[in-house]
């Protein structure tokens, strides 16, 4: 601030802001949770009786939607079975609790999300179908097509290979235990593997840099 030369104090623009605003540059610290907010996790799509692909995750906020840590969530399944894992988690410093979701065997799942003090819970659905048994991979375009599959385990994946002349593998980089066996370099035919244990399975063309993004995905 500064002495005008009528003796009065005048303000500067910057400390007139702070008072206009108010304390908003984070340094008050929020106050009590009044609402949770969905981060992540609604309505996805995934097979029966396997935990989903994104974890649910909610945010606590105060009645200002200042994130709130230190809140204890609890998770319950809601209806058509299923399970969470856990079923209280506490929100972290920047208001976020999750927990992993299981589908079970009804084709639609319900959970709720709620906190001591919450008027009503948040609601997360989940739908689920079987798992395919096999999966068919074109190689065409010096790609992988799709790129990702998904098949139940003992299921089997079939690479079929459509670039004739040119010439590409599936060399496996990554798996939950020993890495399957990978096929010679080709320009035409098929090849193919059957997964027996669950988990991501990696796998590129060493040939073509930019066929790097090969996914199977084995679930239960």
């Amino acid at each position: 601030m500064r002495l005008a030369r009528s003796g009065r104090l005048v303000l500067s623009a910057a400390l007139l802001a702070a008072f206009a605003c108010g304390d908003k540059g984070g340094t008050t610290p929020p106050g009590p949770p009044s609402a949770l907010v969905k981060s992540s996790g609604d309505a996805q799509s995934w097979y029966f009786n396997n935990p989903l692909p994104t974890p649910l995750s909610v945010t606590a906020v105060d009645a200002d939607g200042r994130a709130v840590p230190g809140v204890v969530v609890t998770w319950s399944v809601a209806s058509d079975g299923g399970g969470v894992n856990p079923t209280q988690s506490t929100t972290g410093g920047n208001g976020v609790a999750t927990t992993i979701d299981s589908v079970g065997s009804s084709s639609i799942q319900t959970v709720s999300a709620t906190f001591n003090g919450l008027p009503s819970p948040v609601t997360f659905t989940a739908q689920a179908t079987t798992p395919p048994t096999s999966a068919a991979v074109d190689i065409v375009n010096i790609a992988f097509s799709p790129a990702r599959v998904v098949v139940q385990v003992n299921g089997t994946v079939t690479w079929t290979w459509g670039d004739d002349p040119t010439v590409h593998n599936v060399t496996y980089t990554a798996a939950p235990g020993p890495l399957p066996a990978s096929s010679t370099t080709k320009a035409t035919g098929t090849f193919s593997t059957t997964f027996t244990q669950v988990g991501t399975y990696r796998y590129v063309c060493t040939v073509h840099a930019q066929m790097n993004n090969g996914v199977a995905t084995v679930v239960h």
